[in-house]
């Protein structure tokens, strides 16, 4: 009985212990990987209002963002306001994340009453915007198509680089 018990403890810790991508997606996150598929082909991100937005940042690649969904404060799994692509030695562009963003509702980074959350995890933030012009903000990264070793909501992603 006893090493039954430690057995179990064992492969419950190795559960737990597991890489991210190990593990399956459940539910929303399912869904959201499901809906960002087809935005491996960057031709399918712009015909569905996707555009760059900033150069290659380190940890996190090029920000490609959709205006209306920018704007519409709406939060939706399958539908991301940013898609991460990252260059490939081909000169090609290869999606390994999506980013969520909401404009912070008061635009006072002291307060946080507002804070989203999705995936069972609360947004980052509030921020101040990244350029001229951007609201405070709240964001969250999900690295659903690249293995991030700091785990799959954490900013940034070693393993995207420029």
């Amino acid at each position: 009985m006893r090493r039954a018990l430690v057995l179990l403890g064992i492969g419950a810790l190795a559960l737990t212990a597991a890489p991210a991508s190990a593990m399956p997606l459940e539910g929303d996150l399912q869904a959201a990987k499901a809906a960002s598929a087809r935005f491996h082909s960057v031709k399918q991100a712009t015909r569905a209002g996707y555009v760059r937005e900033s150069p290659c940042i380190p940890g996190e690649g090029f920000h490609y963002g959709n205006l209306s969904l920018l704007m519409d404060n709406v939060i939706d799994p399958r539908r991301p306001e940013l898609l991460l692509y990252e260059l490939k030695p081909n000169g090609k562009l290869r999606l390994v994340g999506v980013e969520y963003f909401v404009a912070d509702a008061d635009q006072n980074l002291a307060t946080t009453d507002d804070r989203p959350s999705l995936f069972g995890r609360p947004f980052d933030g509030p921020m101040a915007g990244h350029f001229p012009g951007q609201p405070a903000h709240y964001e969250l990264h999900v690295w659903l198509w690249e293995r991030n070793p700091n785990g799959m909501f954490a900013i940034p992603n070693p393993n995207v680089d420029c």
